[in-house]
């Protein structure tokens, strides 16, 4: 799970990144917010992935 996360992050980054090289986050900041949701989602989903393995490491 934690790998497709990632591979969901860098994707996304990649997007973001094409969006402000062409200026397209002016011209469409409704999608370009929306994928920054994305982003902050699927970051936070993967923390949570990896505090439950290392808490479940723990026990």
């Amino acid at each position: 799970m934690i790998d497709e996360l990632q591979a969901l992050i860098d994707d996304t980054q990649s997007t973001l990144t094409r969006f402000e090289d062409t200026g397209m986050d002016e011209l469409m900041p409704e999608d370009y917010n929306k994928l920054l949701e994305m982003l902050d989602n699927a970051i936070k989903q993967q923390r949570e992935h990896t505090l439950a393995m290392l808490a479940h490491a723990n026990l």
